[in-house]
């Protein structure tokens, strides 16, 4: 299985939910992401990390509260965001990014 290091790596736009099972507003983001993901199928690949289980990733990543949502191409932060975002949003932001 690949690490998180290894997947934001790909030139394929990487949405990485940062959340908490303790967290109201991040589960409300669930049924957006799986929107989101109906719509964008395999150009983007969207992951979900719980800080709790891995409190190293939030250290590297800096998140300070949850949900944070980041957009990683190429190993590099493209855009992020906390608190809650609609799937509508999440899609034109990603749009700068898929590959043509």
């Amino acid at each position: 299985m690949k690490t998180l290091s290894e997947m934001i790596q790909s030139d394929k736009p990487v949405l990485v939910d940062f959340s908490a099972e303790w967290c109201g507003p991040c589960q409300l983001m669930a049924p957006v992401l799986k929107e989101l993901k109906d719509d964008v199928k395999e150009d983007v690949t969207i992951l979900k990390v719980d800080i709790d289980k891995n409190p190293q990733a939030a250290r590297l990543y800096n998140v300070m509260s949850v949900p944070t949502l980041v957009i990683f191409q190429n190993g590099n932060i493209k855009w992020r965001q906390s608190g809650v975002v609609g799937a509508r949003e999440l899609q034109q932001v990603l749009s700068q990014f898929k590959l043509s």
